[in-house]
């Protein structure tokens, strides 16, 4: 296909889903994270949670054994399987809901143990009324005047067959036909094809599956907010803090050092940043957390997209000042690197300025209690005896 062409899908996403944020450990589990991807689901359809499973500092989730259990935030039962419930119930890695509630948000915690480790991972579900599918749709974007597709996410779980998917699009609410030239409905498969991309193919797409389970037949629907952008418009990733190449930080001192970068008008989601140190991850180069990787802070500022990743310093030490810090901006258009060297801060003249009034006041508290220290030691060595 010929064309330049770009789909913000759920997997996209998903590539940042797996920076996992550590939180206070419990006496259950030594590790517990939470799933930086949130659920957004619509209120009467099927839906499956995945205990996710990336490497996270020095715990591989992978390496775990498949004992997998379920619990909602805030009670103690666990979520039982297949056999007990009808509606929710857990099977290996996966929470099934079927279908899913509004009263059904929440956070769910899956434990991940074996006989020597244990790892809980909380997932953030929430459920929506279907009037609400354009507040959660997924973003996408298409380049004009090229050839392009829309996809169909998450949609794998339901359906065992990959090339077996049967969709029904449709464009803000009205139905696309097959006999349609400028849209091809792919059988078999989750892309919706545009021959040659208009400013106008803007819009809200949506695509629905039927998937029959046990006698019932479920509709899973997906909402597509189709974003159309002219191709000189995609933008390299731009560093614009820290503005100087070296940071002053005293010795000890706590210290955050955002990197804050401009990607324009493309998406969040298309721009990964990130701290290194000395060419590696910094949970690598420092495995006691010292120092780490702050949480990705997406941001709009007048209409123009940019993305902060701090690096946060408990304490600083020594062995900073002679560490090379990296901030790492990246996209499909290109990447920007920006090296940096946190310095010891002098201490200025105007310390020393602020301190002679308190030397000068010591010494002269001082010279006053020798005075008196002395002059009392003379007393009591000259005292005449009464006879």
């Amino acid at each position: 296909m010929r064309g330049l062409f770009f789909v913000l899908v759920t997997c996209t996403a998903g590539a940042s889903a797996f920076r996992l944020q550590q939180l206070k450990t419990t006496e259950n589990c030594p590790d517990r994270t939470v799933f930086f991807k949130h659920y957004y689901e619509l209120h009467g359809e099927p839906v499956v949670l995945k205990c996710p499973s990336p490497r996270y500092k020095h715990l591989d989730f992978s390496a775990l054994t498949p004992n997998v259990t379920w619990y909602k935030n805030g009670s103690n039962p666990m979520i039982p399987g297949r056999d007990e419930d009808l509606r929710i119930w857990a099977k290996g890695d996966a929470l099934w809901f079927l279908p899913v509630m509004l009263e059904d948000s929440g956070v769910y915690i899956c434990t991940k143990r074996n006989s020597s480790y244990c790892a809980e991972v909380s997932i953030h579900l929430t459920v929506v009324e279907k009037t609400a599918a354009q507040e959660i749709a997924y973003p996408q974007v298409l380049f004009t005047f090229t050839s392009g597709k829309i996809v169909c996410p998450d949609l794998w779980d339901f359906t065992p067959n990959r090339t077996s998917l049967e969709l029904k699009w449709y464009k803000d609410a009205l139905p696309l036909e097959d006999d349609n030239e400028r849209f091809v409905i792919l059988k078999g498969s989750a892309s919706l094809i545009m021959t040659s991309v208009l400013p106008t193919d803007a819009g809200y797409y949506t695509c629905k599956m039927s998937f029959p389970f046990e006698g019932v037949a479920y509709e899973i629907t997906r909402t597509i907010q189709l974003e159309t952008v002219e191709q000189e418009k995609r933008t390299t990733p731009i560093i614009v803090y820290p503005a100087q190449k070296t940071i002053s930080a005293a010795l000890g001192s706590k210290m955050t050092l955002p990197c804050k970068v401009f990607v324009g008008l493309s998406s969040h989601f298309q721009t990964d940043v990130e701290w290194l140190a000395n060419d590696t991850r910094v949970d690598v180069v420092y495995k006691q957390s010292r120092v780490t990787e702050g949480e990705r802070q997406e941001i709009v500022e007048n209409g123009e997209n940019f993305i902060e990743v701090p690096l946060i310093f408990d304490s600083v030490e020594e062995v900073d000042f002679y560490t090379d810090f990296t901030c790492l901006a990246e996209n499909r258009y290109g990447y920007q690197v920006l090296p940096t060297r946190v310095k010891q801060e002098a201490v200025g003249l105007s310390w020393y300025i602020a301190m002679i009034p308190v030397a000068l006041a010591c010494v002269i508290v001082g010279g006053i209690y020798m005075r008196k220290y002395w002059k009392r030691r003379a007393d009591k060595g000259y005292i005449i005896p009464k006879v």
